[in-house]
């Protein structure tokens, strides 16, 4: 492979990686903070209130930061991947226009009155800003996944006499079958996202137990985000991850072949569990499998024909078999434990007995990390299944970069941009920290003493910027 190639792929999944840690935290946490709302209208008393409120906080401090790691990210398609640019800005510019113009700023505009207008709006009225809030950053969502959708299963489109495509109906592009159920899929896991950190941070809330805190408000916490979790692990298995599963059989066999570690074409396809794809050998080594299970989740047949990787010229094959397998068996597994997890918390909270329970206090603290880990997982299955297309079945990756950008040039580019991100990274830990560490002490400069500097003003500087 080309070294200018593989410095411009790196480049970018660095920065889309790093820029997603972001937005599927606020996509998570908006919904959460929705429900909150409307169970502090039906109990005023102030714990579903306090617990939206401190929620808040932490989804401006994820949107200031997904601002500013999304943008360099969509002038990339400019400085390293000017072919692709010309080839299909014609179609993909229409979803990325409509994400800045409607959603974002939707988004934007309303999260400021969610933030600050809390003593001069009606709790209805704060309630409907909460619902603008979680409506801007799930329709952002959709045109961003719609963008993506599309470079998985073109539609909609003319080809120029330039070669370059054209959108021929917006309908198409934005109706796109793949689109819908990839969209149910990436939202479910932002949901997943959002409530183990929900989940984990009422319980790290009932762990500390300090004197002050307010336990009712991270009990508040803590019960939402394992019933959401719940719902949302669930979610992921059956209906979305199921269909998007189907997508890929139906249009991307190739892709699906890859991510199974099929190498030959078999009749009752097993589904493997565990296992090492030896891709020069062609087989899977030390595999534990259910025998016929793949033919039946990709057929609804047992003896149903799946195509393997023998099907299919090189070419046309996903150029890394390895890294394609297991990000997806790792996103699976980490489902599996998902739903284990939160089915336990579940049955232990119908009980009453989840908040003395210390053991599974820590899991779920412990467990916040990890949808963050499937998440990168899933994106990684999705990007590295669609080669060796840049948009599939119309252009391929190698011939969609810019070729004035030496493979140099993008690494000098991409050691900068790891600097500065680790300095973001720094300054969103440091950040979050102390939010997490006041609890749900409002920051207010009213409570501070004579003289001093709340901790929070310089993240509510930033969140209106």
């Amino acid at each position: 492979m080309d070294s200018a190639l593989v410095v411009h792929r790196l480049h970018f999944a660095f920065t889309a990686t790093f820029h997603y840690l972001f937005p599927q935290l606020t996509m998570g946490l908006a919904p959460l903070i929705v429900v909150l709302k409307v169970l502090a209208l039906r109990h005023p008393e102030g714990r579903y209130a306090d617990a939206a409120r401190l929620l808040g906080r932490l989804f401006a401090i994820n949107f200031v930061f997904g601002v500013v790691t999304g943008v360099p990210m969509e002038f990339q398609f400019g400085t390293n991947w000017s072919r692709f640019s010309r080839f299909a800005g014609g179609v993909i510019g229409q979803t990325l226009a409509m994400e800045g113009m409607f959603a974002f700023f939707l988004e934007s505009s309303f999260l400021g009155l969610f933030l600050f207008g809390e003593k001069r709006l009606s709790p209805r009225a704060h309630l409907a800003a909460a619902f603008a809030v979680f409506a801007g950053s799930w329709l952002s969502g959709y045109f961003i996944v719609a963008t993506d959708a599309w470079m998985q299963h073109p539609v909609g489109y003319t080809v120029a006499p330039d070669g370059s495509v054209q959108l021929d109906s917006l309908w198409a592009l934005l109706l796109n079958r793949w689109a819908f159920w990839q969209y149910l899929h990436t939202m479910g896991g932002a949901l997943v996202t959002g409530s183990f950190a929900v989940a984990g941070l009422g319980a790290y809330y009932t762990l500390r137990g300090r004197p002050g805190d307010d336990r009712a408000a991270a009990a508040a916490l803590l019960k939402t985000g394992v019933v959401v979790a719940a719902l949302a692990s669930v979610w992921q298995l059956f209906p979305s991850g199921d269909r998007q599963g189907a997508l890929v059989a139906e249009n991307q066999p190739a892709t699906l072949a890859a991510m199974e570690g099929l190498f030959a074409t078999q009749n009752g396809a097993p589904l493997v569990l565990i296992g090492q794809p030896n891709v020069d050998e062609k087989r899977i080594d030390n595999t534990l499998e259910v025998p016929a299970a793949l033919s039946f989740l990709t057929h609804r047949r047992w003896t149903a024909s799946v195509a393997g990787m023998d099907r299919f010229p090189a070419d046309a094959r996903p150029d890394n078999v390895g890294l394609l397998y297991y990000s997806y068996h790792l996103m699976v597994g980490l489902g599996t434990i998902f739903l284990a997890l939160m089915g336990l918390s579940l049955l232990w909270l119908a009980f009453g007995r989840l908040t003395t329970t210390r053991p599974l206090l820590w899991a779920l603290v412990l467990a916040v990390p990890l949808p963050y880990i499937a998440n990168t997982a899933g994106w990684i299955t999705a990007e590295i299944g669609r080669q060796p297309w840049l948009v599939y079945g119309l252009m391929r990756t190698a011939v969609g970069t810019s070729p004035r950008v030496s493979a140099g040039n993008g690494l000098f580019s991409l050691l900068g941009f790891m600097g500065l991100y680790t300095l973001l990274a720094i300054a969103f830990i440091v950040i979050v920290s102390r939010v997490i560490a006041r609890g749900f002490a409002a920051p207010a400069a009213a409570h501070a003493q004579p003289g001093s500097v709340p901790v929070l003003a310089p993240t509510a500087d930033a969140a209106a910027e």
